[in-house]
């Protein structure tokens, strides 16, 4: 038998009461509460996963045969939370909710990806991911400098905007030349933190390929050392421009080797960088389109097909070889249209099921019976902090960049340059952009992260400050409603009967604007709202 439980007062919130992977929330003053875990509780569906597309086809038979039962599907509340984050890092709009959970219809979950795949959230959200792929940073180690990060990040937000098909977005990066500030895709051979051939072929190895340096053999990274052999770089008269550009005569000790031992048929006077290219971006290729679906599938389910997904590498197998090999065919036959990717994903019922596992095994995980929970991201936690509060948020850097104008309501998300952050990014493990690893993101829970949310100024301020909180109160009259903004804002759904009852017991007696406040602070503290489930 499963329980949840809480202790809830003015002072304290306890909230780690787990039951598999999940909490149920139940306040009252002073008094710990259980209470029996119901058979589909308000986040499930009375409802199996079953085939809705070939993800499903090919995951749930190898569950059932493994004797592994999937879990039921989410329910509608909880999708969309789901892909919201998933696809734009905010929380829904309480308005958004109930307007969702209001249409009867079957299509309406497809339609809402759809909606926003084509939405600016969606390319400001995709931006900052290639941020951390592709080190968009200012300064030490990488150096890009102001300018260049602006011109960068807007080309990317573009491309994401504009759905530029994924092998005219790489070929653009590996082969461009020109100003860092007017060419913008050269920036890709500036952000590293040496300016050498081997580096530039590292990094194109982990970016493109999901290979990790250390994992290449010299002889190997040599050979692929060569395409990048005669990139050069020089200065202008404009302060911290260079321009990137291939130089024939530039001396290498080595001739261009493909992956795999092959060597390139050199062609005098033809960059090297576009044989690579041409070599890369095609179809028979066995890293190209595996890299970029392995990693999108990582940031939808929590983990990758093959895991890390930046760790591709004989040695560390996929988990399901057939699916991965459909995803990548897919890609390529869909003429490299990353959407359709996160399309067939988000549509899948192995993507639509709930977090909660019906008979947790260790490694269930790794099989997909189940949707992993993880804790939010650095940038979506405080963005989706401000924005229930209706406050705004400071950052700085460590070095005064005169080009750089923050608006006060910017979203941490669409901060172009890396070495713009803040206490918070930095303790809830917003990445350095120094690597361009995966692992460079720590979205893993410590006792200060826990500390800051539960006691700091710094939340409690917002809660107490905000201007979304004084509209609630004084534009929404009666206290259930009020109480059911709050849980629609901040977790996505109505409260339960027993959530009611504790909360109005709780409020007798207090100021309104007190006790709300105190909800509020209660709420931001779940595992409900702290992690994607």
């Amino acid at each position: 038998m499963l329980f949840s439980a809480i202790f809830f007062n003015k002072y304290s919130v306890i909230i780690r009461a787990k039951i598999g992977v999940f909490i149920f929330l139940f306040f009252y003053t002073g008094i710990l509460l259980f209470s029996e875990r119901p058979p589909h509780p308000e986040f499930e569906l009375a409802e199996m996963a079953v085939a809705q597309n070939r993800i499903d086809e090919i995951t749930i038979p190898k569950l059932k045969a493994a004797g592994i039962s999937p879990s039921y599907l989410c329910s509608d509340e909880v999708f969309l939370r789901r892909v919201y984050l998933d696809l734009t890092g905010l929380l829904p709009f309480s308005q958004e909710v109930r307007k969702f959970k209001a249409v009867n219809s079957r299509e309406k979950r497809r339609q809402i990806v759809e909606r926003l795949l084509n939405s600016e959230a969606f390319a400001l959200y995709q931006t900052m991911r290639w941020g951390d792929i592709l080190r968009i940073k200012s300064e030490f180690p990488i150096n890009l400098w102001p300018n260049a990060v602006q011109a960068y990040h807007r080309w990317i937000l573009a491309a994401v905007r504009n759905n530029m098909p994924y092998d005219e977005f790489v070929r653009a990066l590996l082969t461009a030349s020109g100003s860092n500030f007017r060419d913008p895709p050269v920036n890709f051979f500036r952000a590293v933190q040496k300016k050498d051939p081997v580096v530039l072929a590292q990094t194109a190895g982990l970016i493109f390929m999901g290979v990790r340096p250390e994992t290449w053999k010299k002889q190997e990274i040599d050979g692929l050392a060569g395409f990048f052999s005669k990139v050069a770089y020089k200065g202008t008269a404009e302060w911290k421009e260079e321009i990137v550009y291939y130089n024939p005569d530039k001396p290498w000790d080595g001739s261009p080797v493909f992956p795999g031992g092959k060597p390139a048929a050199f062609i005098t006077g033809t960059d090297p960088r576009r044989q690579f290219a041409d070599w890369l971006i095609t179809s028979e290729n066995p890293w190209f389109s595996k890299a970029i679906v392995n990693r999108i599938w990582f940031w939808l389910m929590g983990r990758g097909i093959i895991h890390e997904p930046d760790d591709i590498r004989p040695d560390n197998p996929s988990q399901n070889e057939e699916l991965l090999s459909w995803l990548t065919s897919e890609l390529a036959v869909n003429k490299y249209d990353l959407k359709h990717i996160f399309r067939i994903i988000m549509n899948s019922a192995v993507y639509q099921q709930s977090s909660i596992p019906l008979n947790p095994l260790p490694g269930d995980e790794c099989k997909y019976a189940f949707y992993n929970i993880r804790r939010l991201g650095s940038e979506e936690l405080i963005d989706n902090i401000c924005r229930i509060t209706g406050t705004s948020e400071l950052y700085s850097s460590p070095i005064p960049e005169p080009f750089t104008f923050i608006p006060q309501d910017q979203r941490s998300i669409s901060i172009a340059d890396g070495s713009i952050s803040s206490s918070f990014l930095e303790l809830f493990g917003r990445p350095s952009r120094d690597t361009g690893l995966l692992l460079e993101r720590n979205n893993t829970s410590s006792a200060e992260q826990k500390l800051h949310m539960l006691n700091s100024t710094h939340v409690q301020e917002k809660i107490k400050t905000g201007g979304n909180l004084k509209r609630i109160l004084t534009q929404i009259k009666e206290p259930e409603k009020q109480l059911e903004e709050l849980y629609l804002s901040i977790l996505t759904r109505y409260p339960s009967e027993a959530e009611k009852a504790a909360a109005f017991n709780y409020f007798q007696g207090k100021k309104l604007n007190e006790s709300q406040v105190d909800l509020t602070w209660a709420l931001f503290n779940t595992s409900e709202f702290i992690n994607r489930h």
